[in-house]
């Protein structure tokens, strides 16, 4: 069922602009309300704390998926619902492999390489701090390779994902 059918849990910007907290109606203060804090799943920790390799034993995720599940079926059944939910801190804490590592945070478009690893800052959704556009990194993964592009947020809009990205998608 589409998020819209479900009576629109999961919201969409359009036009750079997030219609979930609309400024008139969230003008005037309304009453109490609560949201849900959520840190660091840190998808691979729980492996490689348990077998005492914190730098590369990150390579079994399950356990923290089932208390991402958990956490989002307890989320599910309070009554009333949160206002929000925002998840903060470390999403993950290894993966077998690693070739680049993605992050944000800076503000502008960065990156470097450290012993064949990539680092890619991608610039930020908000507040510009260097002459980037706004906009996502799109990132295509195959056996062989790590490609990624940069698009601002309109060029995401009119044109989508380039081709050449898209054809790597589509080998199997």
């Amino acid at each position: 069922m589409a998020a819209e059918q479900a009576g629109g849990a999961l919201r969409r910007a359009q036009g750079r602009t997030l219609d979930a907290f609309p400024a008139e109606k969230e003008r005037e203060w309304k009453g109490p309300f609560y949201f849900i804090q959520g840190a660091d799943p840190q998808f691979g920790l729980m492996k490689a704390w348990s077998t005492g390799d914190s730098d590369s034993g990150g390579d079994e995720w399950e356990q923290e998926i089932r208390l991402t599940e958990q956490a989002i079926q307890a989320i599910n059944k309070l009554n009333p619902k949160p206002r929000f939910f925002v998840l903060c801190g470390d999403l993950i804490h290894a993966m077998p492999g690693i070739r680049a590592v993605f992050s944000g945070h800076y503000h502008r478009n960065a990156g470097g390489t450290y012993k064949k690893l990539d680092m890619v800052v991608s610039s930020a959704l908000g507040c510009q701090l260097g002459k980037d556009t706004h906009g996502l990194r799109v990132v295509v993964v195959t056996a062989e390779k790590i490609i990624h592009r940069y698009y601002s947020l309109d060029e995401l809009s009119e044109r989508g994902i380039e081709d050449d990205l898209m054809d790597l998608v589509k080998k199997k």
